[in-house]
């Protein structure tokens, strides 16, 4: 008899609906309901899919009106969930932890919160079993996520002493009208930028340098990373090694794919939910070994790269399966298939 595990969702923006969708998948787990702010069309749309939840009991009235159908609000989202996936805006988990503890519920947050508020960090690859059975868990930034998916495979084969890296940043999500900036650069001007530390607390490296930059795109982040190798190997080998993690695409730009916008085309193409892009893309013809250093260049979906990730830490803090099994069922239930496409 299969364990479902009940899955609530607090927020419903650019992550939370596709930890929802990606939860829907799995046949170890369902989704209890989901939290939305406003009556707006994306509660319509979820509402066919969901149980709607609100904040408050305040904000019932709004969605009435809407007649959107709303089964209870956050506390009734808590006694019908074993865990919730908290999806909510930048810092607001500060406040949401103490209502989890109080209600002794698990939670699961995402990379804009501080590390702090977890017991641990977490990113599939690199440390999963640091979240077994741990009740509050974060997972870290598209950024970060972007950069310990590629790194750790270099650093099981060859060791990797120090990560330099420059990260290319969209402005902001694709829904997001507000936000820029819309004709300048902005270059992060502090050293190393938050990434660094972040990274620290998935992927046991000595050194880790980072640098961020702001430009004027909703697509996807681009990462040039240099590692320092523990011992010498060769282009080929960091391109076997990705080719044996799914949540890796190593691509050629020959073939049309050498911009961000004809990656995110391929995701189309390939018909993927909400275009989305679950894999790391890893350019082959930026890749170069020389001497202990090795290069490349990739491109990370900010909108999707953590997604899975989000499903793997439920089942490491429920211990439902070993972290190979846990990556292999989420990759065949999301068709991740990686390899060179």
């Amino acid at each position: 008899m299969n364990i479902m595990l009940r899955v609530g969702i607090n927020g419903y923006g650019t992550i939370g609906r596709r930890v929802a969708y990606a939860v829907s998948l799995q046949d170890d787990m369902k989704v209890s309901g989901i939290i939305k702010t406003k009556p707006d069309y994306i509660s319509k749309a979820a509402s066919k899919e969901f149980n709607i939840y609100v904040p408050d009991k305040a904000s019932e009235k709004k969605f009435d009106e809407a007649g959107i159908k709303i089964k209870g609000d956050l506390g009734k989202l808590i006694e019908d969930s074993e865990v919730i996936v908290d999806c909510t805006p930048e810092g607001r988990g500060k406040e949401n932890i103490r209502i989890y503890q109080d209600r002794k519920i698990k939670a699961v947050f995402q990379g804009g919160e501080d590390a702090d508020i977890a017991e641990s960090s977490f990113n599939a690859y690199s440390n999963f079993n640091e979240s077994v059975g741990k009740s509050y868990v974060r997972v870290v930034s598209c950024n970060t996520t972007g950069l310990a998916r590629t790194i750790s495979p270099i650093n099981d084969l060859l060791g990797v002493r120090r990560v330099n890296a420059t990260l290319i940043r969209r402005a902001t999500d694709q829904n997001d009208s507000t936000k820029g900036p819309i004709n300048s650069v902005e270059p992060s001007l502090k050293f190393p930028s938050h990434h660094s530390p972040d990274l620290k607390t998935v992927l046991h490296v000595p050194e880790v340098e980072t640098v961020a930059i702001k430009v004027p795109t909703t697509l996807m982040h681009v990462h040039v990373v240099e590692l320092t190798l523990g011992r010498q190997g060769k282009a080929e080998d960091a391109v076997s090694a990705w080719m044996q993690r799914k949540r890796v695409f190593v691509l050629s730009g020959k073939d049309g794919r050498s911009s961000t916008a004809q990656i995110m085309d391929m995701a189309r193409e390939i018909g993927r939910n909400r275009s989305d892009l679950y894999e790391i893309a890893v350019w082959k013809e930026s890749v170069n070994a020389s001497g202990d250093k090795l290069r490349y260049v990739q491109a990370v979906h900010q909108e999707s790269d953590v997604v899975p990730e989000n499903v793997d830490a439920i089942r490491a803090m429920f211990q439902l399966l070993p972290q190979a099994d846990s990556v292999e069922k989420t990759d065949r239930s999301m068709k991740i298939s990686g390899s060179v496409i």
